[in-house]
């Protein structure tokens, strides 16, 4: 089986062309592939399939197997894939996922797609409690966000010096969230800045999360620490998007880039 390794900041996934190859257990695929000892290593896998509403359709699988609803990091990443092996040169694309159709305008230096822009839709309130409190008596205000799969956002002095590794995982399975969620750590810098960091429900620690910039940006505009109809640079460790909420459209626009890392023969998917 053919596939090809590829990351939006750091956020990086094997995906299988399925117009091609054919994935008969994916949730096992994924599991296989995500092992960066015994696998080729990455956060999941993403098929590319054939769509009877849009221009493409994806399926995304996190590194533990579990589906999941879609992916802002892997939008850009499809759009550079089926441009860039000559699927289509439409501009914008249209890709179906669980989560609706997402449109995403390429941008193209040489005649390859080097970033793309998202729009992801109107970001909608989790209605749960603002003060979440952890099973380790850790306590925080947060803002749960959809932007087509679960966040939940919390602020934080120092992204960096925050033990991700023990309360991301807590705040993943809260008794809140049945069916988990992703969370977001996130450090004011300016009103056009944050830094965030990300446990995303499946997968663990990323290096980047493009629903996540999202549902922090908008967390942000909430809680009066950001505007509206402004770029808000996020800084994750794996490099920076540009989320921008438009309030004429009420729609969440994310900008980033779209890199290839290489491609393979899996010999024993």
């Amino acid at each position: 089986m053919n596939f090809t390794k590829m990351h939006g900041c750091g956020n990086d996934y094997i995906y299988i062309n399925c117009f091609e190859e054919a994935v008969e257990d994916p949730a096992a695929l994924a599991v296989q592939v995500s092992d960066r000892h015994f696998g080729v290593g990455s956060d999941g896998l993403v098929l590319i399939l054939p769509s009877s509403i849009a221009d493409f359709k994806m399926r995304i699988f996190n590194a533990d197997g579990s589906e999941a609803m879609m992916c802002g990091n892997a939008l850009r990443c499809i759009a550079k894939y089926v441009w860039d092996n000559g699927m289509t040169k439409k501009n914008p694309v249209a890709l179906e996922t669980l989560s609706g159709v997402k449109i995403i305008h390429v941008k193209l230096e040489q005649g390859s797609v080097v970033s793309a822009r998202v729009d992801m839709g109107a970001p909608a309130l989790i209605p749960v409690e603002q003060t979440l409190r952890l099973d380790d008596g850790t306590v925080f205000d947060v803002t749960c966000v959809s932007m087509g799969n679960p966040h939940c956002v919390a602020f934080v002095e120092d992204t960096e010096a925050f033990p991700l590794e023990r309360i991301g995982p807590r705040v993943e399975r809260h008794p809140w969230f049945p069916d988990r969620i992703n969370a977001e750590f996130v450090q004011l810098l300016c009103p056009t800045a944050i830094k965030m960091r990300v446990w995303e429900r499946g997968s663990g620690e990323t290096l980047a999360c493009g629903t996540g910039a999202c549902a922090s940006a908008v967390a942000c505009i909430l809680n009066g620490r950001c505007a509206k109809d402004t770029d808000i640079t996020v800084q994750l460790r794996g490099g920076d998007l540009v989320i921008r909420w438009d309030s004429a459209a009420d729609t969440v626009y994310m900008t980033g880039p779209a890199a290839f890392i290489c491609s393979g023969t899996l010999a024993n998917a």
